[in-house]
C-alpha cells in the first residue's frame, strides 16, 4: 500500500531536522572537547570506536534522562514531587543549623547529585554516595566542569519513537544545568563517595557518624533490603533521622531477564520494611504516600506513576544495632 502523500511530506521534513539535530550536537561536543578533556574525552578518537553492547547504550540513555530529571527546568516538576518534601523535612528536623558545625547528611544512591547539592545548600555537610560509574562520571562533569547555567544542550528523547505527540517533541533541545553548582552556595564539607553502599558504610568507622540519612528511589536497589536498613540504622547517630521516598521495585527481582543470570534479591512488602526498621531501632515519626514520576517525558502519550512511600524515622538511642 502506498504511503499517503501527507506522510511522505512529513518524512521529507523530519529527516533533515533529525540530521541537523545530530550534526549540531556533534559539532557542539567537538567544539567543547578541550573544556572537558579533564573528564576523559579520548573516546572521540576514531581508533577507540568499538562495538558498544546494547546494555551500555541503555545505561547512557538512562543517564541522559537523569540529566533532565536533576539538572534541567524540564525536570522541575519531578524534583518538586520528590526532592521538595525531603528538603522541607530536613529543614524542619534541623532548624538551628550551625555554619561552624553543620549537621552531617549522607545520600546513598545520589545519582547525578542534585539532591545532595540541594541538601548542602540548605546548610548540611552532605556526602553523596554512588556506585554507578556512568552516574559518577556525569555528576563529576556537572559539578566540576560546567562554567555557567544552561551551558550544554542535549536531545533526550531523540531515540524514543513511541508515544510521541509530534516530531518537535522528539527532537526537543534541553539545556543543562539549570542551576550552576559552583554558584549555588554549597556548604563546606560537600563530597561524593564512589562505591557500593554496603561495602563503604558497613565499615566500623561509619558507625554513629551521621545526623541524617536521605534515600530517594534507593532502597529497592538492594540485593538484600534488610542489610540496607541495618546499615542505615548503624551509621545514624542516636536520635539521627532517616528520610526516605520511593517505591519497592526491587531491581534484581527479574535480573535473569536482562542479565541472563540469577541474582540474589530479597523482596518484602512495605509493611515488612517498616517492621524490619523497627527491629533495628528506627522509630516512625511520619509517613505518607506521594505520587510521582521518575525520569519521565511529561509530553509523552504514556506516563508511569509511582505511589511512593515517604517517611521519617529516628534512631532510638537506647537500642543497639547488631554488627
Amino acid at each position: 500500500m502506498d504511503d499517503p502523500r501527507c506522510l511522505q511530506d512529513g518524512a521529507k521534513a523530519y529527516q533533515p531536522r533529525m540530521e541537523d539535530t545530530r550534526t549540531t550536537g556533534t559539532e557542539k561536543m567537538c567544539q567543547n572537547a578541550k573544556k572537558v578533556s579533564i573528564c576523559g574525552m579520548d573516546f572521540l578518537d576514531p581508533m577507540l570506536h568499538l562495538h558498544v553492547p546494547p546494555a551500555d547504550v541503555d545505561k547512557v540513555r538512562c543517564i541522559i534522562r537523569n540529566i533532565v530529571r536533576d539538572w534541567t527546568k524540564e525536570g522541575a516538576k519531578e524534583r518538586e514531587q520528590c526532592y521538595k518534601p525531603i528538603l522541607e523535612e530536613l529543614d524542619n528536623w534541623f532548624p538551628n543549623r550551625s555554619r561552624e558545625r553543620p549537621p552531617c547528611c549522607v545520600v546513598p544512591g545520589a545519582g547525578l547529585s542534585r539532591l545532595a547539592c540541594e541538601i548542602s545548600c540548605l546548610g548540611f555537610a552532605c556526602q553523596g554516595n554512588e556506585f554507578s560509574y556512568y552516574m559518577l562520571i556525569c555528576s563529576n562533569f556537572i559539578l566540576n566542569v560546567t562554567q555557567a547555567p544552561l551551558e550544554w544542550a542535549i536531545h533526550p528523547w531523540i531515540h524514543s519513537n513511541c508515544n510521541m505527540i509530534s516530531d518537535a517533541i522528539q527532537l526537543q533541545t534541553v539545556y543543562f544545568p539549570d542551576l550552576h553548582p559552583g554558584s549555588a552556595g554549597i556548604t563546606d564539607g560537600f563530597s561524593m563517595c564512589a562505591g557500593d553502599f554496603v561495602e563503604v558504610y558497613s565499615h566500623s568507622s561509619q558507625e554513629g557518624m551521621w545526623d541524617a540519612v536521605v534515600t530517594c528511589f534507593f532502597i529497592d536497589t538492594a540485593h538484600n533490603i534488610v542489610e540496607y536498613i541495618e546499615i542505615i540504622a548503624r551509621i545514624l547517630k542516636p536520635g539521627g533521622v532517616w528520610i526516605n521516598l520511593g517505591p519497592l521495585l526491587y531491581h534484581f527481582a527479574d535480573a535473569i531477564s536482562y542479565s541472563g543470570e540469577e541474582e540474589m534479591s530479597v523482596e518484602i512488602s512495605l509493611e515488612d520494611v517498616k517492621r524490619v526498621a523497627a527491629h533495628y531501632g528506627l522509630v516512625m515519626q511520619k509517613e505518607k504516600t506521594i505520587e510521582t514520576t521518575y525520569t519521565a517525558n511529561l509530553k509523552s502519550m504514556i506516563q508511569t506513576r509511582y505511589t511512593a512511600a515517604f517517611w521519617t524515622m529516628i534512631k532510638d538511642g537506647n537500642k543497639q544495632t547488631s554488627q
